[in-house]
């Protein structure tokens, strides 16, 4: 019984080494950020919606700078969407077919289909208030929503089944379907 008992402590012991300290698979862990607003925090007036009729010259409606690391190994691809949680999921924002190479987004992506950075990047065409390829900023001109952003670390290099016709929602789902790994960062506008 004795040896049985030691035989089992060991294999428990050999079990446990193979696998990393929690400290160092955090140090590791797939994270997004902004230098616009913290996580929770508030987000700045410049990433606002110019189309909801306001004249604030403050509003620009400018894509918040994004940055990511400790993405899965697997990664071929990344694809960034944006959400209102408080306005039943409405999706503000689809890029994709970000380079495996790229670890940020700057501030402001151009508006249209095929933006010059990141080179090779797509986005998908907004039809709401604005009616624009990419980035529509926060529209909530009577209530604080909160927005959410979410990096996918994607298991192809190209969506090649999207196009400049696919919906946010179409988009929003074959990132799903290939993503391997995901971060998230929301704000408060």
């Amino acid at each position: 019984m004795r040896s049985t008992r030691t035989v089992l402590f060991a294999l428990l012991v050999v079990w446990i080494a193979g696998f990393p300290p929690a400290a160092t698979a955090g140090r590791n862990a797939f994270a997004l950020s902004s230098t616009a607003f913290a996580n929770g925090g508030v987000i700045p007036k410049v990433h606002e919606c110019t189309s909801g009729g306001g004249s604030d010259p403050a509003k620009k409606n400018e894509s918040p700078p994004l940055a990511w690391s400790g993405a899965p190994a697997g990664a071929k691809s990344y694809a960034i969407v944006m959400r209102d949680l408080d306005n039943n999921n409405l999706i503000h924002w689809v890029i994709y077919d970000i380079p495996v190479t790229s670890a940020s987004l700057p501030q402001n992506v151009e508006h249209v289909y095929r933006p010059a950075v990141p080179a090779g990047s797509r986005q998908v065409y907004y039809r709401g208030s604005a009616s624009l390829y990419g980035y529509q900023g926060p529209c909530s001109p009577s209530t604080v929503n909160t927005y959410e952003f979410v990096v996918h670390a994607l298991n192809q290099a190209s969506l090649t089944s999207l196009n400049t016709n696919s919906s946010t929602q179409t988009a929003a789902r074959a990132i799903a379907a290939a993503s391997i790994g995901s971060a998230r960062i929301s704000g408060e506008s």
